[in-house]
């Protein structure tokens, strides 16, 4: 019994988290409200109020999610066959597609986010280290000592290619985003060459 409640849970959180990237796509999240999240999601408010204390809650873990998953995509696309180099453009390549694959998604979490203030920017950045924190594990094992990446500057080049993605979003070039692989990984040479 205790199983089954604890994949039902599962599975209302899930829809409650695909009902919030609904609600805010279609209103933004200003406009959003708790019953345009609850419809879409087709749960009732008793069962979001069971995972989420409000709707800004419930943005912060749609945001945790989709950047877990992305993170995901960043670690499939490594093959240690290849040079760290070619490793590192596929992953952004990846990643950049995976983005580009639900515009709605990503202008509700690279937009909307910005709207819950320090609380907004406080579990972005918290995602972005983590992506540093990849990228650092990845460009330091192929590297030497003396030419290690320092975590500024990995969390630097997370930073202006979350800023190219945002430049994208705001000039409505969705589409383009695998493109700026050449860019970021133009950026990323730039920073590890001595």
């Amino acid at each position: 019994m205790q199983d089954w409640a604890l994949s039902t849970s599962q599975e209302h959180r899930g829809r409650l988290l695909r009902g919030m990237a609904a609600a805010v796509a279609v209103k933004g999240y200003a406009d959003t409200t708790i019953a345009d999240i609850v419809r879409e999601a087709s749960v009732s408010r008793r069962t979001f109020y069971e995972h989420f204390h409000d709707k800004a809650e419930c943005l912060i873990a749609l945001y945790e999610a989709a950047s877990r998953n992305a993170l995901r995509v960043l670690r499939e696309a490594i093959d240690p066959a290849h040079g760290w180099e070619e490793q590192v453009e596929r992953a952004i390549r990846a990643y950049l597609e995976c983005l580009a694959s639900n515009p709605l998604l990503l202008r509700t979490l690279f937009v909307e986010m910005l709207g819950l203030g320090s609380e907004g920017l406080e579990v972005r950045r918290k995602m972005q280290r983590e992506m540093a924190d990849f990228l650092l594990q990845l460009v330091n094992a192929g590297t030497s000592r003396e030419a290690a990446m320092a975590p500024e500057i990995a969390m630097a080049v997370i930073g202006g290619m979350h800023e190219l993605v945002l430049q994208a979003i705001e000039d409505g070039r969705l589409e383009e985003l695998p493109a700026l692989t050449a860019t970021a990984t133009r950026l990323l040479n730039a920073v590890t060459r001595p």
